[in-house]
């Protein structure tokens, strides 16, 4: 992809759901990859181990990915409603600035979770073609439990153009999903490594392939 990539996440887990196979292709290739996790649990609602415990997670699952830094940005979880659009913007202006990635992966509008639409609007802020070095790609990807359940035609649906082809990488990205084991859940529920497997089939057998992930393109300069 002609220089570095960086993976927007709003938690833990949602940039291994919705890229983690592209993210081991794009390593493996050569490629910085990058991930930004833009929130953390905050007490009371959650408490200091199990955040820890989501970073370690996190660390060794983009490990296994070939992940080349994270960034941890602290925003608090499910309540980015809270905080003032600009020091969103900021912040994310800064990882932007220090990685000056040529293709970004956000999360999709569409999504039912407010965190991930407030993101994917800084996420555009910060890729703006006015910046001093703004991304030539951008693609939303799709989080399992997320990007499903949004309200039909109120919503923007979920409609990809763009397939990775991850048939050779599909195994690592549920080693990496399966480091989040406080996240994971038994079959048949969506954060589990079935249903995963199973939708990286389904969007691989739309192109020909064993299995993809799927993006809606944002923007493509070239």
């Amino acid at each position: 992809m002609n220089g570095p990539v960086l993976v927007l996440a709003p938690h833990p887990d949602d940039e291994v759901l919705g890229v983690g196979g592209t993210m081991a292709r794009l390593s493996t290739a050569g490629e910085e990859v990058y991930v930004a996790i833009v929130t953390r649990g905050m007490p009371p609602h959650w408490d200091e181990p199990f955040i820890e415990r989501g970073r370690r997670e996190a660390a060794e699952a983009h490990h296994v990915l070939g992940v080349r830094e994270t960034f941890f940005l602290d925003f608090p979880a499910a309540a980015l409603d809270t905080v003032a659009h600009r020091d969103l913007n900021a912040r994310m202006g800064e990882v932007f600035a220090r990685v000056r990635p040529r293709t970004v992966f956000v999360p999709f509008l569409g999504d039912i979770h407010a965190d991930h639409q407030a993101v994917f609007a800084s996420a555009l802020v910060a890729s703006r073609p006015s910046t001093p070095a703004p991304p030539e790609r951008v693609l939303a990807y799709e989080t399992l439990s997320e990007t499903n359940w949004n309200a039909p035609y109120i919503t923007p649906g979920f409609a990809p153009n763009v397939f990775s082809d991850i048939s050779g990488w599909i195994d690592d990205k549920i080693r990496a999903m399966e480091c989040f084991s406080s996240q994971l859940k038994p079959f048949p529920h969506e954060r589990s490594t079935q249903t995963l497997r199973a939708l990286a089939t389904l969007r691989g057998s739309t192109v020909g392939t064993a299995a993809a992930e799927a993006f809606v393109l944002v923007r493509h300069v070239w």
